[in-house]
């Protein structure tokens, strides 16, 4: 009699159960099917062609609300740096419509003062972040322009562009696509987006007079002009600092011909030197094996 009844209980509660259920199930879906809102999947097609880094670079959120953008607001796909052409042109198949093509650029840094070149008046000891040593005496460098070295901008590089080699942050040109989130972070605001056809650039950004800036640094610009009696149109001096204003008209044969005196001015590839060589001398493991 006990049992029959304890069953009786649990019948009733599972039913009990299963109609809430029911009228929960129905109340749902009667929500969804008045108040859904239809997404475009053409959205989602367009996300899935974007790098998804999230850098942020197109001003953004991030590459899904970019996709939005594009779709709902009519944004321009090449507000995407790092966005290839391929994929460009597939969005604006997706879209009916075609897109402009935009400059490649990348960033460059506009110091050569390393370790070894760069006069430390002071040992920094804090928070390894460029934008707190700067804050707190210049994070201990003497010259007061140059790179601080402590790598925020290569730790926040979306696509691991940029190294710190001997205290002195390097960007790989090619592994940048120019997002610009370097330049936002330097708090020394050296780094710039430069076309990414550039032979050369002045690698100084200090605004010091010379002599006070050969205390400091060995590898600064001396403002001596030589570049810009040789090349005025492709040079422009301003203080004791020189900028290269058309940097991908610049040669080799033009740098032998102004012999920079301190070597501040130089071709982008000789970042690289271990690189080139390992390139030019090592052979691929594959040939190396058909030698032998």
């Amino acid at each position: 009699m006990v049992a029959a009844l304890i069953a009786a209980e649990l019948l009733m509660t599972g039913l009990i159960i299963g109609i809430i259920g029911l009228f929960l199930g129905c109340v749902i879906g009667i929500v969804v099917l008045f108040f859904s809102v239809k997404s475009d999947d053409r959205i989602e097609r367009i996300t899935e062609l974007l790098p998804g880094a999230n850098c942020g670079g197109c001003g953004y959120a991030g590459c899904g609300d970019f996709a939005r953008a594009i779709v709902e607001d009519g944004a321009d796909v090449t507000g995407c740096v790092a966005c290839n052409e391929a994929s460009a042109k597939e969005i604006g198949e997706i879209l009916g419509k075609e897109f402009a093509a935009r400059e490649k650029k990348v960033a460059v840094v506009y110091c050569s003062g390393d370790r070894d070149r760069a006069i430390h008046c002071a040992e920094y000891n804090g928070l390894s972040d460029c934008r707190a040593a700067a804050a707190y005496a210049g994070g201990g460098k003497g010259c007061r322009y140059g790179c601080v070295g402590m790598g925020t901008c290569a730790r926040n590089c979306p696509f691991g562009a940029i190294e710190i080699r001997n205290g002195l942050a390097i960007v790989h040109p090619d592994l940048c696509v120019g997002c610009g989130k370097c330049v936002e972070l330097c708090p020394r605001k050296l780094i710039h987006l430069v076309p990414a056809d550039s032979k050369a650039h002045i690698y100084c950004n200090s605004l010091e007079k010379t002599v006070v800036k050969r205390k400091v640094c060995k590898a600064g610009c001396i403002g001596c002009k030589k570049c810009v009696k040789a090349f005025p149109d492709l040079f422009n001096a301003a203080g004791g600092l020189v900028r290269v204003v058309e940097p991908e008209k610049l040669t080799g044969e033009d740098l032998e011909k102004i012999a920079c005196p301190v070597h501040v001015l130089h071709l982008v590839e000789e970042d690289f030197p271990a690189w080139q060589k390992r390139e030019k001398t090592q052979e691929p493991e594959a040939e190396k094996e058909k030698n032998i």
